[in-house]
């Protein structure tokens, strides 16, 4: 929320039961619905974001739910060690998880303010 509003848009929390968007944000009299995700695994050089619902605190029942492009207008990630991107749904690719830190999303990396630059690891 604080990028967003550092950035210029208006953001709003979304009420009611399993909304499509985790946000919903305003700037210049245009609407846009915000999905956003954690990544906390670091693998192979990448940050890997899941894409999916897999029934969330319920018993899992084998339907995998994923991101469905028309449902939301950006992916917004934070990732463990602080870096952020905000990404078109309709450049969200992969099925169940997104790798993020490579060549593929590096034009929609977005930086915070600096009062948000420690990396996790140092304020635990």
């Amino acid at each position: 929320m604080s990028w967003l509003v550092q950035a210029g848009y208006g953001v709003w929390v979304p009420f009611g039961h399993s909304p499509d968007c985790d946000l919903v944000a305003e700037r210049d009299h245009r609407l846009f619905r915000i999905q956003v995700k954690t990544a906390t695994l670091f693998r192979k050089e990448r940050w890997e974001v899941a894409v999916c619902t897999r029934g969330g605190n319920q018993s899992w029942n084998g339907i995998v739910k994923k991101l469905e492009p028309n449902r939301f207008d950006y992916l917004f990630v934070v990732a463990g060690d602080w870096r952020c991107w905000f990404i078109p749904a309709g450049d969200v690719g992969g099925g169940t998880i997104v790798l993020l830190g490579g060549p593929k999303y590096a034009p929609f990396e977005v930086g915070l303010s600096s009062k948000f630059s420690t990396p996790m690891s140092l304020l635990a």
